[in-house]
């Protein structure tokens, strides 16, 4: 990252990292944007079971029941231990709301467990989310897409961002007569990965497979740049 950026102000005069300079000529202040795309390669989705019983206990042990199953799922389809979180664990009477006007009753109990996946291959997510469905899993949630190790797509759109606001103070030097003497600052206003959330389409067992589509993200940084004029 370090090298990347080094060669992206070897086209600034060396004096441009002299921020303690006192600044002599005109200041001008830009934001730049930059952006790279890159293709999500993890996939986080929750899955878990939840089960109703007329009992506290009979719930919890039908819901362990089937969530042993969705682990054993799990395991046998090569996910390791570390991509498996519990993200809730909850047990909740459910009640039977009266006509007239007496309190409402508790006819039963609803036992709810899940997990976070972690996918590190996102073309067999869907099948074996659907092995998860068969083997008692009936909550899923997500999913939630990201570049596992997004730094060096970053250090690109870093890159990009210093370019385009080189480029802008150019610009508006020649339009002032003036040409760009150093660059007096560089501050980073964030990243952010924007987009639409992808949707994960599950289809009749008898029917298709359920697919999950990566799509692309993009990667961007902004950054806030300060040169002098003269």
């Amino acid at each position: 990252m370090r090298l990347i950026l080094a060669a992206a102000l070897l086209a600034f005069p060396a004096a441009a990292l002299a921020q303690a300079e006192p600044l002599h000529g005109t200041r001008l202040d830009i934001s730049a944007t930059g952006d790279v795309t890159r293709v999500p390669d993890i996939a986080r989705i929750g899955a878990g079971v939840v089960t109703s019983a007329p009992t506290a206990s009979a719930a919890m042990e039908q819901n362990a029941r089937q969530m042993a199953a969705v682990r054993a799922a799990l395991k046998r389809a090569g996910i390791a231990d570390r991509d498996i979180q519990t993200a809730s664990l909850s047990l909740s009477p459910e009640y039977r709301q009266e006509t007239n006007g007496a309190a409402p009753q508790i006819t039963g109990y609803s036992a709810s467990n899940e997990v976070i996946v972690t996918f590190r291959d996102i073309a067999a997510s869907g099948r074996i989310l659907d092995a998860l469905v068969s083997q008692g899993a009936n909550q899923i949630n997500g999913p939630s897409l990201s570049v596992e190790h997004p730094e060096p797509a970053f250090g690109e759109a870093r890159v990009k961002a210093l370019a385009t606001a080189r480029a802008r103070a150019d610009l508006y030097a020649r339009a002032a007569g003036k040409h760009v003497v150093r660059i007096v600052s560089i501050a980073e206003g964030g990243t952010s990965v924007p987009g639409p959330r992808p949707m994960y389409r599950m289809a009749a067992a008898s029917q298709a497979a359920t697919s999950i589509d990566p799509g692309t993200q993009t990667l961007t940084v902004n950054l806030n740049v300060t040169f002098e004029l003269d």
